[in-house]
């Protein structure tokens, strides 16, 4: 009696999707899955290589000595910029977690097309399982910086470990964002993933990594000095360069006050700020759009 109870109880629960319970915080919530899809990335980017993870640390060694030799010495740009490797490389960091974060996130659920059509889980997994690859990466980034700037005889601040926490979260944020908006919209379009390559080649003249702030400021005016700072994007690498870099210079304290721009912590909040309201409303299209993937895919 109590079986043909229970069968009675079910077969008039109402019918749910096995993958309803979506979102981002859903994601977190799977952690073991979410850390598998993580491994099975890395171990596949250095699969049947004799290094390994080595490269991780051997590729941006590798940028940083040519930005130090040919850029800085051969080409002698130093002259504008004081410790031009440094400089160039902390914007890299950022740039380079954005723009990986962005572009493979856009393109995880094609990637992952037969893990979407055969598995319920959050889909939202799959850009987010790209962003944390790409953070993965920062850190052989990160040693190599530290190890520079401590040779140069820098010597880390409390203000500056808060900036330089706040900017990866708006690379983090900003990246993810554009991958849930676009993430879907790839599956339909695939021309978009194509194109964002190509945009993402404007980030890196887009932002002061290149060039410094304090040339924007002399070459464009007030005027547009300050319209490069409403890209949040902007700010990280400013707030990075302002954790490392000016620990570098020969007088920090002057190189704070003339190469970055004035209230540079609470203009990165409000970057911050930005980059969440955008990461929902990448959610939103994404719960728009996501229902109709398995059977475009």
């Amino acid at each position: 009696m109590s079986e043909q109870r229970a069968a009675y109880d079910v077969a008039h629960l109402p019918l749910t999707s096995p993958s309803a319970t979506s979102g981002l915080l859903e994601v977190f919530r799977r952690r073991y899955l979410l850390t598998l899809l993580v491994r099975r990335e890395i171990m596949a980017r250095y699969q049947g290589t004799v290094l390994g993870l080595i490269w991780s640390y051997v590729n941006p060694l590798s940028q940083f000595l040519i930005y130090w030799f040919v850029i800085g010495k051969i080409l002698n740009l130093h002259k504008e910029v004081e410790q031009f490797a440094v400089h160039i490389f902390c914007g890299l960091i950022v740039v380079h977690f954005f723009n990986e974060t962005m572009n493979a996130g856009t393109r995880s659920i094609v990637k992952n097309k037969s893990l979407v059509q055969k598995m319920a889980v959050p889909r939202e997994m799959f850009p987010v399982a790209s962003m944390l690859v790409s953070a993965f990466h920062v850190g052989p980034q990160l040693v190599i910086l530290t190890v520079a700037c401590a040779w140069l005889g820098w010597i880390p601040d409390p203000a500056g470990m808060v900036g330089f926490v706040i900017a990866l979260l708006i690379a983090m944020t900003l990246g993810i964002a554009i991958a849930l908006t676009l993430s879907c919209a790839n599956v339909f379009l695939r021309d978009i993933s194509n194109a964002l390559s190509i945009m993402t080649n404007l980030v890196r003249f887009g932002v002061p990594m290149i060039w410094s702030y304090s040339m924007a400021d002399d070459r464009l005016g007030t005027v547009g000095a300050q319209l490069i700072l409403y890209n949040p994007l902007t700010i990280a690498v400013l707030l990075i360069q302002r954790a490392f870099w000016i620990g570098t210079t020969e007088h920090p304290d002057l190189s704070n006050a003339t190469e970055m721009p004035d209230h540079l912590l609470e203009r990165g909040l409000a970057a911050l700020a930005t980059g969440l309201v955008l990461l929902v409303i990448g959610q939103k299209v994404f719960t728009r759009l996501e229902g109709r993937v398995p059977e475009r895919l």
